[in-house]
């Protein structure tokens, strides 16, 4: 009996070791398998062999558990940057525009989010990831309702959302990260139509944005469709996210129409600064910020040499691309514009969210500096076809989602943090790979745009979509939503000058309704 004892404080002290060293407590250890304090006539003799397998058994699932759980906290923490950047966006758009559209702009960017949830619950997410063909999901197709056994992987999983059993995190996170990746696209949208667009047409696109047109392209390339069985990588959605954004943005202006005032009669256009460029600033550095969350984020596992590197490319990228945007404005412009500052850091990190696990740390570099120069010349071809985008947004997400998809094509290294792309022309991969990305970008952009101008027709024709001459010059604030967002402070053009919105006096004359209103 002695012998009996040893040999089960050893295996004890040997269990202990192992589940010590493994970040076990040992007192996960079964009750059953301890020696009772009150068994003073026998001990149970035990198969040594059989219960250390038991035991490596327990330990092994312990730590596939513990990595589900870091694996989701970190696809969640990253998916609140992104939704942080909601705020980013609303910062960066009303301060672009003018005091009189504030409300109107902030407004526009807080309920997009929730229009966006909603549309991607109903019928995006399961059209994007579900089962079906190389189009679109056709399985699990509304209120993320199909058969799904995550956080099983591969092999192991069993589910009609196949295209995402990659990542081992549970259905619930995979969905709320997807969603806020949906949501940006449809924030994109609006900041090229800001500052004469009806609220509620605004809020009817988007719903349609994100159930439909988003996930179409997001299932060709994330959900396994068919650009994805061409061999078109985006990591993070230079194309998935930016250039959807940029192309239904597009859409919407060509519609629309310019802003009263945009272009003179000669047709060069006339300058209409934002109102609040301390707004903008700090919204950029919150979108930066949220960067960390949006390209990192996308490994979707906490994989720290992965995480590490794309962390360190997106910021690179982001700092070249604010320089040469600094620079090419001063010698193009004679003077370094803020505006183009932050639009060049902007463009940087949509440039390197496609290929930002895909490449060296100098190559993001160039590939943001070149996303800087871009932006700037962009702007200014934007406004000499006279498409009046009032915050840059076509410059940084269309041209650089457009730039940084090919640069996957161009420089991206086969494995470099374990995704098997091959190599891009310029390190010996030849044609192939950019090849797939000219197909992925081009086809992306020529369906959303006939997409986008159907559903832009059909919110006009049922519910209009620009507002009024008069609202458009008082301001959307007063006209859309009865307030203002510095109250008292708006002005408006009169016959005899500047005099507050607010003033009743009678004497005051009527509004003068030519030009710009402030």
């Amino acid at each position: 009996m002695l012998s009996q004892l040893k040999q089960s404080l050893w295996r004890g002290s040997l269990l202990a070791l192992l589940v010590g060293g493994a970040g076990l407590s040992p007192l996960t250890i079964r009750a059953e398998e301890t020696v009772s304090a009150t068994t003073t006539d026998a001990v149970v003799a035990i198969d040594p062999a059989a219960a250390m397998t038991d035991r490596l058994a327990a330990i092994e699932q312990g730590l596939a558990d513990r990595k589900v759980v870091s694996d989701t906290l970190w696809v969640l923490v990253t998916a609140f940057l992104v939704f942080w950047m909601n705020a980013g966006f609303a910062l960066v758009e009303s301060g672009m525009c003018r005091a009189k559209n504030a409300v109107n702009i902030l407004s526009k960017n807080f309920i997009v989010f929730a229009v966006s949830s909603l549309a991607f619950y109903f019928v995006g997410w399961g059209i994007m990831f579900g089962d079906g063909n190389g189009f679109m999901g056709l399985k699990g197709l509304f209120f993320v309702s199909g058969a799904d056994n995550s956080p099983a992987t591969g092999s192991a999983y069993s589910g009609v959302y196949n295209a995402i059993n990659w990542t081992g995190v549970p259905l619930s996170a995979k969905f709320f990260f997807q969603l806020v990746f949906a949501g940006t696209a449809a924030t994109i949208v609006s900041g090229c139509v800001a500052e004469r667009i009806k609220y509620v047409s605004f809020i009817a696109f988007s719903a349609l944005l994100v159930a439909i047109a988003y996930p179409i392209t997001g299932h060709w390339i994330w959900g396994g469709g068919w650009l994805a069985q061409k061999g078109f990588w985006d990591f993070a959605g230079s194309t998935a996210v930016h250039t959807v954004g940029g192309v239904a943005g597009l859409a919407g202006i060509l519609i629309l129409g310019p802003r009263i005032g945009k272009f003179r009669p000669d047709g060069t256009p006339n300058a209409i600064p934002g109102h609040n460029l301390t707004s903008a600033t700090l919204g950029c550095l919150i979108l930066w910020l949220g960067w960390f969350g949006f390209n990192p984020g996308s490994t979707m596992a906490a994989d720290a040499g992965a995480i590490s590197h794309i962390l360190n490319t997106t910021n690179l990228a982001a700092a070249a691309g604010l320089l040469t945007a600094t620079l090419t404005a001063w010698l193009l412009l004679g003077k370094p514009d803020l505006g183009m500052t932050i639009n060049g850091c902007l463009a940087g990190l949509v440039a390197i969210t496609a290929p930002c696990a895909y490449v060296t740390f100098p190559a993001s570099i160039l590939i943001g500096g070149i996303g800087g120069v871009l932006v700037v010349f962009a702007v200014l071809f934007f406004d000499k076809l006279k498409i009046d985008d009032p915050v840059g947004a076509l410059a940084v997400h269309l041209t650089n989602g457009i730039w940084g998809t090919l640069a996957v094509g161009l420089f991206a290294v086969d494995k470099i943090t374990g995704v098997g792309t091959g190599n891009g022309l310029f390190y010996g991969g030849g044609l192939t790979l950019l090849k797939a990305q000219v197909l992925g970008s081009v086809s992306t952009i020529l369906f959303t745009l006939v997409i986008s101008i159907i559903f832009w027709l059909i919110v006009k024709a049922v519910m209009g979509l620009r507002v009024s001459r008069e609202e458009e010059i008082r301001g959307l604030d007063i006209g859309e939503h009865g307030m203002e967002a510095y109250a008292g402070f708006q002005i408006y053009m009169t016959e005899y000058g500047l005099a507050p919105a607010g003033d009743s006096s009678e004497s005051k004359p009527e509004p003068k309704l030519a030009g710009v209103g402030r």
